[in-house]
C-alpha cells in the first residue's frame, strides 16, 4: 500500500473521527471497552473539539491510500496530563488507522513523519502516551516502533481508573 501524507485542515476533521469511531467499535466488537469506552468520537463535543483544534493548529496530519484516508497522526505539546520534559520535544497527540488496513504500517509511516518533522524541527525527543490496560498490545507496538517506556498515569472518569503510559524515542 503506497501511503500519501499531507497535512491535514478542518475536512479532514470528519474522516479522522470516523478512523476514531471505527477503532472503537472494533474495540467494543472484542469486550475491550476499557480503553475508549462505547461512545462513538464523533458524537463527543469535546472529542470534535480537540481533532478541530489539531487542525487548527496546524499539527494534524493525515495518510491517504487509494483516495481515502487510512490514517491520521496528531503532534504538537504535551497534553495537559502529560508530565512535562525539560527539553525540546514532539508530542505524538494522536496516532490512529482504519482497521481495513491493519498489517498495512499505516501506524509505522505515520510514526515515521513524525520522526521526520521533529528532525526537521531540530528536535531530538519524540514522545507519545497510550493505554496501558488490558493486555499491554498498545504499548508492546510502540515499543516495537523503537520508543522506551518511561512513566506511567492514571486519569478518573467516575469510579473507573484508566491507566496510561508515556513512551519516549530518542532522535
Amino acid at each position: 500500500m503506497q501511503i500519501t501524507i499531507r497535512r491535514a485542515g478542518r475536512d479532514d476533521v470528519p474522516a479522522v473521527l470516523a478512523l476514531l469511531d471505527g477503532a472503537t467499535l472494533w474495540l467494543v466488537s472484542r469486550g475491550r471497552t476499557d480503553q475508549w469506552g462505547t461512545r462513538l468520537h464523533s458524537t463527543s463535543p469535546q472529542r470534535v473539539a480537540q481533532i478541530t483544534g489539531f487542525a487548527d493548529d496546524g499539527g494534524l496530519w493525515v495518510g491517504e491510500a487509494d483516495g481515502r484516508v487510512v490514517g491520521a497522526v496528531a503532534v504538537g505539546t504535551a497534553l495537559a496530563h502529560i508530565p512535562p520534559v525539560a527539553e525540546p520535544e514532539l508530542y505524538v497527540r494522536l496516532l490512529v488507522s482504519e482497521r481495513a488496513s491493519a498489517g498495512q504500517n499505516v501506524g509505522g509511516v505515520l510514526l515515521d513523519h513524525a520522526r521526520d518533522l521533529a528532525r526537521a524541527a531540530g528536535v531530538g525527543l519524540l514522545r507519545v502516551d497510550c493505554f496501558a490496560g488490558g493486555d499491554g498490545a498498545l504499548v508492546r507496538y510502540y515499543e516495537r516502533q523503537g520508543f522506551t517506556r518511561t512513566e506511567t498515569f492514571s486519569e478518573f472518569s467516575g469510579p473507573e481508573e484508566w491507566r496510561g503510559q508515556v513512551l519516549a524515542q530518542r532522535l
